[in-house]
């Protein structure tokens, strides 16, 4: 689908959707005149079990915490800067059993939920904005939903979901869902203006204004922009970019709409994992040269490169467009009345762009430079090259390099991610009798990727922060043997290809919702169809220049001009159960069951395998139970879960590897309790507490995994059956106590936050800890006035070294003999100071 298509289905979609309250409005001209809208009241002065919720729920208007028979965690505007998020997928740590690893950045986050083994990725996540998936599959590679979303001060609030109901509604995600809803206009005029600046050279300007239009219309525009070096300075703009948001709404007796659009560029460095110490199992210290809290590989030396092996012909590439997106989106929201208990809804979204990747990637550990020269070393990815035959120097100039010198080379890899989305979301209500009402709805969405990417693309540099790339040449029989380019590069990809998919999802679910008394019932089931197309390019080795003395192009996998083509096409039904009863107003139970199923995306079930041979389905069946109580001290919401997820493919061995049998399916089993809740023991005083504990291991695995023994070099066999799921600490917990003081000119708000994460592991051995760590936040707010407020917030105070994933290509002990590991920890100590002017 080409642009001008996009834009035509857009447009016809805005005039639409601007019919519908266009003709609200006239039936408005002649009814009497409605109460002026105010701002909304702020949320967090409300009882929080009395605050509405719409995400996971058919009810017209949503549903009270208190009445949910699950647990739906809230955050309004103030609460989400309280968490001093470093990035859109950092806010879900404030959901006890999400575990975000934001530790590479702005973009890309991998995102585990608490009893599904993912490992990677954000495969069982989905973000929406107003209730709309922003990409009709959750991830892909080099692909989460929380890339193309950031947060300023157009977001009135998020909704963040986990399993339960979520099965049924918008995307039939089986893991998680954070649905950010936008500010939209009021009567009075009003609008705030922020400058902040941060330790890392942050300079950021944030901007809202809310508005009326007309008679029943309003609207509102905003957004941010902002320049940073980063915690970890690549001695570049580590992120620099903006993000505007506008919209406008409409409320008649009878309903109400809601347009918006979002435009996004932003540009955010993608942090790869850097060298520290292991001692013993899981305990880590910084490497000679390399600070773990502020250091980064990436600079201005090896910032630009030339990639020939990318498809096409090759491509220039930039570090400093890391792992950003260009992308806008055009949205709207309409609820309709139409009497006699009939009730619509209808939710919809265009978007697409582009989301780049420029990045470095993990290879073997760092050595010295003869050793990468002149050893076999697995372990370091040495080339054992003739004795004293090569000659490395620098590319930028500076001469020989020192032997010693430690050295390591790691992969330059670009991505070019072109994507498309439409959704449109239709329901429809009727109230059969009183308090019973059935919901139908219809959720179509269309969507397509175009990628090229360039994989591989080995580049030797040194082991150093900023590193500085190195050429090396060696003889040979009397020959010059060329072991790098001019660039460094000592190979030209190891997987260049050209991908075009294109997928249609259907679905079509019912939901009744039955109140008895204090009880409330729900039964939902959804139909949904995937029906992909991946087109993958054919590769072919070929040597670029014809010169077998230049190793590094000799052999270059390139598109040939053919296409591997793969279909998929699946059905699955979901279903889900609960029941809530209120034991008072203040105090509920409830208990829920469900069972979803989680698709294939075009990377990662289409691309490699052929049309009828793709991976089963991943199913999930979840049983849960919670207790939610507030009163004027004490506010808890407290579920616990039982977890089965099938549907990893897997090749049974014997207990020496080798394959027996045809291939089979496991999965995990996992239990746990989720807590959030708070405690006000006197006024003004407030202590906060996020929560969660998992036993969580997988199951039925009858194999054992051959990996190599870095130590000893030798080739081992593990078990992964009755293991910790990879990468998802045992237990989490943050604990929050602020306190306020009112003064007569305002009031100040000061609040820590202390974070404990627990022990987890790398990968399904179990062989890499990463141990465990916490952390101290805090932050001080005050309210002048009435206009002005005044931020300071700081995060890691304590600059603790923690680790939330070692390097991904290693499978078991990824630390060689002298206890080197690649790793990421936490950035160092950042705090930021904002003022803003309120209007």
């Amino acid at each position: 689908m080409n642009n001008k298509h996009l834009t035509r289905l857009a447009l016809s979609a805005a005039i639409a959707a601007c019919l519908l309250p266009a003709m609200a409005a006239a039936q408005d001209a002649t009814a009497t005149s409605k109460p002026a809208k105010s701002a909304k009241p702020n949320a967090s002065a409300a009882k929080t079990l009395d605050q509405v919720v719409v995400t996971g729920n058919a009810a017209t208007g949503g549903l009270k915490k208190i009445d949910t028979s699950y647990s739906v965690v809230s955050a309004n505007a103030e609460q989400i800067k309280m968490a001093n998020p470093k990035s859109t997928a950092d806010l879900l740590k404030i959901s006890p059993g999400l575990w975000p690893e934001s530790t590479g950045g702005q973009t890309g986050a991998n995102i585990e939920i608490a009893g599904f083994p993912g490992g990677g990725d954000a495969p069982f996540f989905s973000t929406q904005l107003m209730g709309s998936p922003l990409y009709g599959m959750p991830t892909l590679s080099f692909f989460e939903t929380t890339s193309i979303f950031r947060l300023d001060d157009t977001v009135d609030r998020v909704e963040i979901l986990q399993g339960g109901p979520s099965v049924v509604f918008g995307d039939g995600q089986i893991g998680a869902t954070a649905n950010f809803m936008l500010k939209t206009g009021t009567d009075t005029p009003s609008g705030s203006i922020g400058v902040t600046y941060g330790s890392e050279n942050l300079r950021r300007v944030d901007g809202f204004y809310s508005f009326p239009i007309a008679n029943s219309w309003y609207g509102t525009v905003g957004g941010f922009y902002r320049d940073s070096d980063g915690v970890r300075d690549p001695k570049f703009s580590a992120d620099k970019g903006g993000q505007f948001t506008a919209t406008i709404s409409h409320d008649s007796d009878n309903g109400t709409m809601t347009l918006y659009a979002r435009a996004l560029n932003d540009k955010n460095q993608f942090i790869t994992p850097i060298p520290l110490i292991q001692h013993g199992t899981d305990q880590f210290s910084a490497y000679p040269g390399f600070d773990p809290l502020t250091d980064t590989y990436n600079g201005p030396e090896i910032q630009h490169v030339y990639l020939p092996g990318y498809p096409g012909g090759g491509t220039h590439a930039n570090l400093a467009n890391g792992r950003g997106a260009k992308f806008n989106f055009f949205g709207g929201n309409f609820d309709y009345d139409l009497g006699s208990g009939w009730t619509l809804s209808d939710k919809f979204l265009l978007d697409g762009g582009d989301v780049d990747t420029n990045a470095l990637f993990s290879g073997t550990n760092p050595g010295t430079l003869s050793d990468m020269l002149y050893t076999d070393g697995s372990s370091i990815g040495a080339f054992n090259l003739p004795a004293g035959s090569a000659t490395a120097t620098y590319v930028n100039g500076g001469g020989m390099v020192d032997p010693n010198q430690s050295v390591i080379h790691q992969g330059w890899w670009y991505i070019h991610k072109h994507l498309k989305n439409m959704s449109n979301d239709f329901r429809l209500s009727k109230e059969i009798f009183d308090g019973n009402t059935l919901t139908g709805g219809i959720y179509l969405a269309h969507y397509t990727m175009n990628d090229k990417w360039a994989l591989g693309n080995q580049m030797l540099m040194t082991n150093t922060p900023n590193a500085r790339p190195i050429q090396v040449s060696y003889q040979q029989n009397g020959q010059t043997m060329y072991l790098t380019d001019g660039q460094g590069f000592l190979d030209y990809g190891g997987y260049n290809i050209a991908q075009h998919g294109t997928a249609t999802n259907k679905a079509f679910y019912l939901s009744d919702v039955w109140r008895v008394g204090k009880w409330l019932f729900d039964l939902s089931g959804r139909i949904e169809n995937e029906d992909a197309v991946n087109n993958v390019c054919n590769l072919t080795q070929r040597n670029l220049d014809g010169n077998n003395n230049t190793l590094y192009d000799n052999k270059v996998p390139v598109c040939d001009g053919t296409y591997a083509r793969t279909s998929y096409n699946k059905t699955h039904p979901s279903w889900t159960f609960g029941v809530n009863y209120e034991l008072a107003d203040n105090m509920s139970v409830y208990f829920r069951a469900n069972k979803g199923a989680h698709f294939g995306d075009f990377d990662n079930a289409l691309r490699g395998n052929t049309t009828g041979n793709t991976p089963p389905l991943q199913k999930i069946t979840n049983i849960e139970g919670g207790f939610k109580y507030q009163s004027d001290i004490v506010y808890a919401d407290i579920s616990i879960y039982h977890r089965l997820f099938d549907g990893l493919v897997y090749q049974p061995t014997n207990n020496q590897g080798v394959p027996v049998g045809t291939q089979s399916l496991y999965g995990s089993d996992s239990k746990g309790i989720n807590l959030t809740g708070a405690v006000t023991p006197f006024k003004n005083f407030k202590v906060q507490v996020v929560a969660d504990y998992l036993d969580g291991h997988y199951s039925h695995n009858n194999s054992c995994f051959l990996y190599t023994d870095l130590a000893s070099g030798t080739t081992q066999c593990i078990s992964v059956n009755g293991k910790q799921l990879q990468r998802q600490p045992k237990v989490r917990f943050m604990l929050t106590p602020s306190y306020r003081i009112p003064f007569d000119w305002g009031d100040v708000t000061a609040f820590v936050t202390y974070t404990h994460v627990g022990p987890h592991t790398q990968d399904q051995s179990g062989l890499q800890q990463l141990g465990s760590y916490d952390t101290w936040d805090f932050g001080v707010v005050a309210n002048v006035q009435k206009n002005w407020e005044l931020r300071l917030q700081g995060t890691n105070m304590t600059n603790e070294l923690g680790l939330t994933e070692s390097n991904s290509r290693i499978f078991g002990s990824a630390a060689g003999t002298d206890g080197v590991i690649l790793a990421r920890p936490l950035e160092g100590r950042e705090v930021n100071v904002q003022v803003k002017y309120k209007f």
